[in-house]
């Protein structure tokens, strides 16, 4: 699949977000940053899929953004409404529309996130009607992977003779009721790396590499291997113990989180979307659900968002509520003895 776009994918995104910005097209909300540490863990690099071991503490990116207080969904109809609210992806803004590909039959377009907290947030979207609930198609991760390789400079993410770092992409997917999605219409999600931190993550999760220039093929073969797993842990199981089948087409069976870079792909599967820690109720008197957070996929490069100044300083200030609110959010590791299933 080639992307056919006249100019690199970064200045491509980084030119639309700019111009976008400047005219009020998108809402840019800064954020509060601190980096707290946690208990991590893990991920050998071997030839089948992992779960981690608890070794040592993790350090994550904890932003504080009031503006996610006021955050539209579209996943879930307005009090109880069967109508769902219309779909921003159906005719995307040519505002915040950055490409379409592939060139010759266009079935994905590039969108600019209308709401970002960090620079150059884009979505990949299908151009027609696909349920972000279903198991992703081979045409679907090719696409990501496609981005992900026009976006690196360097296949390692090694520095540059300058001493500056290579560009690189983090890709993620919410799936289902507790994974954090908030739109029904599929799409996947690209931030910068260099504004992320390395996972560390005290819950079931699964990594295989990406060899280099996958084909889609191989690509969908280590998604379903990934989805089979994080399957098996919704139930307690290893997938060696594992004998349920599953289809890799239509509805997933579970909610979970999906993670892309260009060398590894990783699942988490999701048991609940929210995760509450405990506030000063007269500090969130103005807040909707004080103390309740809702994480995505962004979980998975060690970085989470908060809407409340009571739940970032709750975190910081106990960073063991941190643990907690992920242990509530995942599922139990299956095997704590090391990275063999």
């Amino acid at each position: 699949m080639q992307l056919g776009f006249s100019e690199s994918l970064p200045t491509l995104v980084a030119r639309r977000f700019t111009t976008a910005k400047n005219t009020g097209h998108l809402v840019f909300s800064s954020t509060h940053l601190s980096i707290i540490n946690t208990a991590g863990i893990s991920v050998s690099d071997v030839k089948t899929p992992t779960t981690a071991v608890l070794t040592q503490q993790t350090q994550y990116q904890l932003r504080y953004c009031p503006a996610l207080a006021k955050k539209p969904s579209n996943l879930k109809p307005d009090n109880g409404s069967k109508t769902p609210k219309p779909d921003p992806f159906e005719h995307p803004s040519p505002d915040l529309l950055i490409a379409q590909f592939p060139p010759e039959n266009p079935a994905y377009n590039l969108i600019l996130n209308k709401f970002p907290v960090i620079p150059n947030h884009f979505l990949l979207v299908t151009k027609d009607w696909q349920a972000q609930t279903d198991i992703l198609d081979k045409p679907d991760l090719e696409a990501t992977y496609e981005c992900l390789k026009a976006w690196n400079t360097d296949e390692d993410g090694s520095r540059s003779a300058n001493g500056s770092s290579s560009k690189s992409l983090f890709a993620f997917f919410n799936s289902g009721d507790d994974s954090g999605a908030s739109q029904p219409h599929r799409h996947l999600q690209f931030l910068p790396v260099e504004a992320m931190r390395q996972p560390g993550l005290p819950f079931a999760h699964f990594a295989l590499p990406i060899p280099p220039n996958a084909p889609a093929e191989t690509l969908h073969a280590i998604y379903i291997t990934l989805y089979k797993a994080a399957a098996a842990a919704t139930r307690g199981r290893t997938p060696s113990q594992d004998t349920e089948s599953l289809p890799t087409q239509g509805p997933a069976s579970i909610s979970y989180n999906l993670a892309m870079t260009r060398s590894t792909m990783m699942i988490c599967p999701r048991r609940q979307e929210t995760a509450l820690v405990p506030v000063d109720s007269a500090a969130t008197r103005d807040i909707l659900d004080p103390g309740v957070l809702s994480l995505n996929g962004t979980i998975l490069a060690a970085t989470l968002m908060v809407k409340a100044e009571s739940e970032w300083d709750s975190l910081r200030e106990n960073p063991e509520n941190l643990t907690q609110v992920l242990a509530t959010i995942g599922y139990p590791r299956t095997d704590s003895r090391g990275p063999s299933l």
